[in-house]
């Protein structure tokens, strides 16, 4: 897997952007970022899962998949070693962290609202 492989997975999901953060490529869905090219360094990405999607990742593909060091590792941001990875594996973990910062579909009206909590006065009989 290349950079650039990597690179057009990220933005063959719907809605995602590339930008820049830290001096680092980025790809973004809803603005907030999902996964990254170059960190820590040229060989690897990094994705954000959730810690239970990160443990089973790195669990059953150690070669490919570990946790980026630090706090952010534990809160589920894994380093991708783009060298040892095949397109299923990478294509799993970008569905992931997509799937976990993209916004639902439709419009907000669509939208459960929340109860309204102010009542009426009952009019007297007349």
């Amino acid at each position: 897997m290349t950079p650039r492989d990597f690179r057009r997975l990220a933005l063959a999901l719907a809605g995602t952007v590339e930008a820049s953060h830290m001096h680092h490529p980025d790809f973004r869905v809803g603005n907030r970022v999902f996964a990254t090219l170059g960190y820590p360094d040229e060989t690897c990405a990094m994705v954000k899962l959730k810690p239970d999607q990160q443990s089973l990742l790195v669990s059953t593909q150690p070669d490919i998949f570990r946790p980026v060091k630090g706090a952010w590792g534990l809160r589920g941001s894994t380093n991708v070693n783009l060298e040892n990875a095949d397109r299923a594996s990478v294509e799993n973990a970008l569905s992931l962290a997509w799937q976990n910062l993209a916004r639902p579909a439709g419009p907000r009206s669509a939208r459960a609202k929340p109860a309204a909590t102010a009542t009426r006065k009952k009019r007297k009989p007349t």
